[in-house]
């Protein structure tokens, strides 16, 4: 037989009432995990009352409701006459025996009194219906009616001896309070049984135990009270088991208890706690299970501390690295500034240098379209000489045309005297002649055709000239624009020079200084407003400060306005 295996109890439980563990909810295997023990025993009955009592309904019927009205104004009825007999006595008492002066203080007093009974009563009716009892309300009741009482048979002693109808006399006069009070938490008890009907009740103990074993009888009372025990035949079962239990223990051991060990002796030692057999003797295991559960919690815990100081460790290293990136972000973006702005003077010298080689390229041009036009010139010149050689051409065409012609006249009268002659010369001759004339004819014709060739010659001549000499105005004209051009450049490109050299000494000190990309912002356009606008600020477009510095209007205006300031101050580059 092992330590679980002992007799049952001489009277069996009650059906209705709980099992030997179920009072706080143990089970009753003691090898099965139960309670914690730190955990307070859940001493609740599921017995009935010892008054056999049930929960009452939530509604009343009509003659129920009849009922209570006519309690209730009975209750009042008793009110009124116990705070109506109370009254008088108590002032009366007060003014003649506690020396309040005048019979009216004595009355302010005994309504004071009544009054903070009345109200207190009122109250803790109020809070039962409402379901939300205070319990410590009632003590100071029943100290004030206590204090009545007392004030009311005080006021009934007599001046002399006491006698026998002395006595009866002065418990007379405190017979009405304290049925009142009596009423009073009778009502309070049936209002906390309607509108808390599933509350459970306090079994009482019998009057009839109390007579045959009062001794024991009082421990059993103290250890309900104690340990929140309602149900009396609960009580009895317990302490039926701890008596079979000790029995059974005696005839292991052969009567000598002391022999047992620790464990066995825990429903004994616990009894007085609250422990029923099964929960003192599920104690060692529960305990045992308690512990594991707390190394198993503390673990938990400590595991839970290392990984949350492993997640802070790992957060912090993130967060160290984001500051560094920020940090780092910060660097490369003043760096990318820095840089920029080094690129973008570079980037202006560089214009400037290739500007000032254009310029000389230019320059170099505006030399050969010189020479160009001297050669036009010249060709011009001798376009001119040709064409006044092409007119002495034609004019000498014009006179072996007037030749001809004299020549053709002269045939003709040759003709007419070889016609004339024509009696006395030959046929012959006359034919020889008439050939010559031909010929001649013929030569002054191809002589005329010959000379206005020329002539035509001469004019085409002269219109190339003068269309040659027209081109080479247009070409001089071209150079010397180009020139102009050149030196116009070549100006911008010493003024874009300097101002590069300008803004590369400022970046220089910028870098020197270690100003912050914004300083560094606002001085650029501060320079520009220099450059560009005869230094005031106001004048510089917000659309150069946005094409320079990409940035939106508004950031521009800003830098303008604290430009504006810096040069005021006497800011220069």
């Amino acid at each position: 037989m092992t330590i679980t295996d002992w007799p049952r109890t001489a009277v069996e439980p009650d059906p209705e009432t709980a099992s030997p563990a179920a009072v706080s909810g143990t089970r009753k295997p003691v090898s099965r995990t139960l309670s914690t023990v730190s955990g307070a025993p859940e001493f609740v009955s599921e017995t009935g009352s010892g008054t056999g009592t049930k929960s009452s309904p939530r509604r009343l019927t009509g003659t129920q409701k009849w009922t209570a009205g006519a309690i209730v104004v009975a209750a009042l009825a008793l009110a009124g006459i116990g705070l109506y007999l109370s009254f008088e006595h108590v002032a009366g008492f007060a003014f003649t025996e506690l020396r309040f002066g005048t019979l009216g203080k004595g009355q302010l007093f005994a309504v004071g009194v009544d009054t903070g009974i009345m109200v207190m009563i009122a109250v803790d009716l109020l809070m039962a219906w409402l379901k939300r009892p205070i319990s410590w309300i009632r003590y100071p009741v029943w100290l004030l009616t206590a204090a009545t009482v007392v004030l009311n048979a005080a006021s009934g002693a007599p001046e002399g001896a006491w006698k026998l109808l002395d006595y009866v006399a002065a418990g007379a006069h405190g017979v009405v309070p304290v049925l009142f009070i009596t009423v009073v938490e009778l009502g309070r008890t049936a209002i906390d049984r309607v509108v808390r009907p599933e509350q459970e009740e306090r079994d009482s103990i019998p009057w009839l135990r109390w007579v045959l074993a009062p001794v024991a009888t009082a421990r059993i009372f103290r250890r309900m009270r104690l340990w929140g025990v309602t149900s009396y035949p609960e009580m009895i079962r317990r302490d039926q088991q701890l008596i079979a239990y000790e029995q059974w223990l005696k005839r292991k051991y052969k009567g000598n208890i002391s022999q047992a060990s620790e464990d066995e002796l825990l429903p004994m030692k616990m009894a007085p706690y609250g422990y029923t057999v099964d929960q003192a003797l599920a104690m060692p295991d529960e305990q045992e299970q308690a512990a594991q559960e707390r190394e198993e919690e503390a673990e938990r815990r400590r595991l839970d501390a290392e990984t949350r100081s492993e997640v802070a460790k790992a957060a912090s290293e993130a967060e160290r690295l984001r500051a560094k990136g920020k940090v780092e972000l910060v660097q490369a973006e003043v760096d990318g500034q820095t840089g920029q702005a080094r690129a973008h003077a570079r980037a202006q010298v560089s214009a400037a240098e290739r500007a000032a080689a254009l310029e000389q390229e230019a320059l170099d041009q505006a030399v050969i379209a010189e020479a160009r036009a001297r050669e036009a010139e010249a060709e011009r010149k001798e376009a001119q000489e040709r064409e006044a050689k092409a007119e002495a051409d034609l004019h000498a065409a014009e006179l072996e045309r007037q030749a001809a012609q004299k020549r053709k006249e002269a045939a003709e009268a040759d003709r007419v005297a070889a016609a004339e002659a024509q009696a006395i010369e030959t046929q012959t001759i006359a034919e020889a002649r008439e050939a010559a004339a031909e010929a001649n004819r013929r030569a002054a014709e191809t002589e005329r055709a010959a000379a206005e060739t020329q002539r035509a010659t001469a004019e085409a001549n002269r219109k190339k000239v003068e269309e040659e000499r027209h081109q080479e105005a247009a070409l001089a004209d071209i150079a010397r624009a180009k020139q102009d051009a050149a030196e116009a450049e070549k100006a911008a490109a010493e003024t874009r020079l300097a101002a590069a050299e300008v803004e590369r000494r400022a970046v220089e000190a910028e870098d020197a200084a270690k100003l912050s990309p914004r300083e560094r912002a606002v001085r650029k356009v501060a320079r520009l407003t220099l450059g560009t606008a005869a230094g005031v600020a106001n004048r510089l477009p917000l659309a150069d400060i946005q094409r320079e510095l990409e940035v939106s209007p508004g950031t521009a205006s800003e830098y303008r306005q604290e430009a504006a300031e810096l040069l005021a101050g006497g800011y220069r580059p």
